[in-house]
């Protein structure tokens, strides 16, 4: 008699619609479907490569109807190079001490998720959050995550990065910096970083999740070229973004 476990079923959800943080007159709904178990690592490698971001112990993607607008994308590493603004924001910040830490909360970076939110994102949700919801964002993973620290000469926690790792590459999950530093792009350095510590890792891409054309929120994505977007008929090319350098 066959012994053979059965393979549990995975199931796939939709959000109810609500207000879409990047375009104002749309709704947004989202496909989810949660990570757990021995199997989790396999099905986000498969999962992140259709296009899904993951938050806490969760897989999603837009299902927004009537709606194409976020594609996703990821960075070429091999074939980046840095010009112009990017490669000035790299002088700019290469002196930050980056440090790859296990994805547990502290109390410093939580201070600084707070000034973030609350300079960036005043009334969102994440604003409102507090150092348990924090806590749970950065440690409820069941995949490989760690989290970036980059700190100035004196030692002070200037940004941070809360990282996925894949097969294929590093996914960006969500990352923050002190806004009122004087240094100049630091979201944009983080990501410059991710680059180049995928290169030394010999991973062909970082994924930055979703891009929205009309979105200026999404806007400094495009500067990371060459990229790749996710289409109807898989991972291709992006011609090259028009944006502001």
């Amino acid at each position: 008699m066959d012994q053979t476990p059965l393979k549990r079923p995975q199931f796939f959800f939709t959000t109810a619609p609500l207000p879409c943080p990047y375009l104002s007159d749309r709704l947004e709904r989202k496909i989810v479907t949660e990570l757990s178990g021995p199997g989790a690592e396999n099905l986000h490698e498969g999962l992140a490569r259709a296009g899904f971001r993951r938050s806490h112990s969760i897989a999603y993607a837009p299902a927004c109807p009537g709606c194409r607008s976020c594609v996703a994308v990821r960075v070429v590493v091999p074939e980046f190079v840095r010009r112009r603004t990017l490669a000035r924001i790299w002088r700019e910040n290469e002196d930050l001490l980056a440090v790859k830490v296990p994805s547990r909360a502290t109390n410093e970076q939580f201070d600084l998720f707070t000034r973030y939110q609350q300079s960036r994102h005043t009334g969102s949700d994440m604003a409102l959050m507090g150092f348990y919801e924090y806590s749970a964002m950065v440690e409820d993973s069941p995949i490989d995550t760690f989290v970036i620290e980059f700190r100035d000469k004196m030692g002070a926690l200037i940004a941070v990065c809360l990282t996925d790792r894949t097969n294929d590459g590093l996914s960006a999950v969500y990352s923050f910096f002190e806004t009122k530093s004087e240094r100049q792009g630091l979201g944009n350095f983080i990501v410059l970083w991710l680059i180049e510590h995928a290169r030394k890792l010999d991973l062909p891409y970082v994924y930055l999740g979703y891009w929205i054309a009309d979105s200026a929120k999404m806007g400094y994505k495009a500067r990371f070229q060459p990229m790749e977007a996710l289409g109807t008929s898989g991972w291709a090319r992006m011609d090259e973004i028009s944006a502001a350098d």
